[in-house]
């Protein structure tokens, strides 16, 4: 007899040590201890699979046609002043190339032209051009640099007139097609840019700027559509540009499902909705309130310490974006007197415990206390500042608890100017949980290392300081004790209610319940019908043992 074995709900990464569903798979198997085998091959070819990134999701995702790019009508405005050495130029065509790569490039969808500028300005590629990515990604590295002057409000002014003109290929008003504009600088402009981007912003263009190096950073705001903070980006050399090529492929993406994209903040489960999505929980827990966690595990007392950056890299208005990272995690914890205890370490080149853990046993106290928090500046001095909270934030005499799992919360946006190894590894083995999370500069290898297993669940990276509250978002400080059922290993369940057809009409309604548990004595596995007694683990070694035949 053969059944249709179908799991339809992926709960979480997949480990031997977790109850899991697959999603969207349909396998025949025999109902005999061969199908074991099967199963085991399933498991470890998902396993394979875990360390998938969250980028691979989301470049696989647009392969597969779940991000559409929204009708567009892109003008890239690229400086190419004496400012800008040949070198560094060539790096923000790679970056223009690799945004074209992520848009869907079609006279009826995205239509892209570049503006090239210093003292006088070019159209190097016009909107009118039907072209394929080959052909616009060929263009555009055939650009040269004008290497003169820097005038930018000229170029504004160009995107204004020529570039986003009918006459050059841009697309009325009324066809509902958006109009973007990029604009790439260094330096500090040589005319006025304030009135002439309020007239291309009047004129329905949207507009985001991007700084390099010693931009004036009043300048972008001057030229930025509003919210300033999502139209405006800073990279400290030409070398990092690259890294904002996926907020602008997101930018221009219509997501279609924003589950299959990890582009959600559910804690356990996604479902998709048109448009959105809606999340659940897992067998066992409950929705709390916010509709996005489970409460299972929300009363489990838990000491957590954020240990912060505060070099001089990070520059003062990010701070302030970090501090409000910093809150929109402690909105997700129960922090209560019996719950969640919050402790607060900055560090530079020394280090400063801000608050040690309980002091603060309400939200809004604690909150405030993130806010006032006042900027060290100076160096980055990351294993000293990890030294610190194993020998202090988590000790008993700084408001540990006893038996109590401890968190630790690591942010930074540079490379550390000394030896991380030892502090790391010592407070993985002190049984931390350690989460690494990582802007700008910060050095991923460094992040690794930081990170507890399984480090693609307690490692985070992004280019954007304003990219943090994603990263909020998606990390989860999930402290619940794995069930370990009969003292086994590991245990997957798969369920599936048959609805009977061709020669077994019998298995009509039937509930087939299955579970493979993998232990130190062997491979087991036990089934159980509907009405049926629910079976616990099998003991003895390499045997089927069916208690409801």
């Amino acid at each position: 007899m053969s059944v249709l074995i179908t799991a339809h709900t992926l709960y979480a990464p997949v480990s031997l040590s977790q109850v899991v569903s697959l999603q969207r798979f349909a396998l025949p198997v025999a109902m005999a201890p061969g199908w074991l085998q099967v199963v085991c091959l399933l498991l470890l070819g998902m396993r394979a699979a875990q360390g998938t990134t969250m980028d691979m999701q989301n470049a696989a995702a647009m392969a597969a046609g779940l991000c559409n790019t929204r009708p567009t009508d892109l003008v890239f405005i690229v400086d190419s002043s004496r400012s800008v050495r040949p070198s560094e130029f060539e790096q923000v065509k790679v970056f223009l190339a690799k945004v074209i790569e992520g848009l869907d490039v079609r006279p009826d969808a995205t239509r892209v032209g570049v503006v090239n500028y210093a003292s006088r300005v070019k159209n190097e590629i016009s909107l009118k051009a039907t072209r394929t990515k080959a052909a616009l990604t060929k263009a555009v590295s055939k650009i040269e640099p004008l290497s003169t002057g820097t005038m930018t409000g000229l170029a504004i002014q160009f995107a204004l007139n020529v570039a986003f003109s009918e006459a050059e290929g841009a697309r009325v008003k009324s066809q509902g097609v958006s109009k973007v504009a990029i604009i790439v600088t260094d330096g500090r402009p040589q005319d006025n840019v304030r009135e002439v981007a309020a007239r291309a912003r009047d004129a329905g263009i949207e507009i985001f700027a991007i700084g390099v190096g010693r931009v004036d950073m009043n300048t972008l705001k001057q030229m930025a559509s509003e919210p300033l903070e999502e139209h405006t980006d800073y990279v400290e050399s030409y070398s990092l540009i690259e890294k904002l090529t996926k907020k602008f492929q997101e930018a221009f993406c219509a997501v279609s499902d924003l589950c299959a994209t990890g582009d959600h903040d559910c804690e356990q489960v996604c479902i998709s909705t048109p448009g959105s999505f809606k999340c659940a929980c897992h067998d066992g827990h409950t929705l709390k309130e916010d509709g996005r966690t489970c409460s299972a595990c929300s009363n489990s007392a838990t000491d957590v310490v954020f240990l912060i950056d505060g070099s001089k890299s990070v520059r003062p208005e990010n701070f302030e974006l970090v501090k409000k990272w910093i809150n929109q995690i402690v909105d997700k914890l129960d922090v209560a007197e019996k719950g969640a205890h919050v402790g607060l370490v900055q560090y530079s080149s020394t280090v400063r415990q801000e608050f040690p853990l309980g002091r603060f046993n309400n939200k809004k106290d604690l909150k405030e206390a993130v806010k006032k928090m006042d900027y060290m500046e100076r160096g980055t001095m990351t294993g000293q500042a990890l030294n610190f909270i194993v020998e202090n934030s988590f000790t008993v005499n700084q408001g540990a608890r006893p038996g109590v799992a401890k968190v630790g919360i690591v942010f930074t946006d540079g490379r550390s100017q000394d030896y991380i190894g030892d502090a790391a590894r010592k407070a993985k083995e002190n049984g931390f949980k350690m989460y690494a999370v990582g802007v700008g500069n910060a050095v991923e290898d460094e992040l690794r290392e930081i990170a507890s297993e399984p480090i693609a669940d307690h490692y985070f990276y992004t280019a954007d300081f304003k990219a943090m509250t994603q990263i909020a978002k998606k990390l989860q400080i999930n402290v619940c004790p794995e069930e370990n059922p009969c003292e086994c290993d590991s245990i997957v369940k798969f369920q599936k209610k048959q609805v009977g057809y061709g020669r077994f009409p019998h298995v009509r309604n039937e509930t087939l319940s299955l579970s493979l548990a993998v232990s130190s004595a062997g491979l087991h596995w036990s089934r159980s019908q509907s009405l049926g007694t629910v079976n616990s683990c099998v003991s003895g070694r390499g045997r089927a043992d069916d208690h409801n035949n």
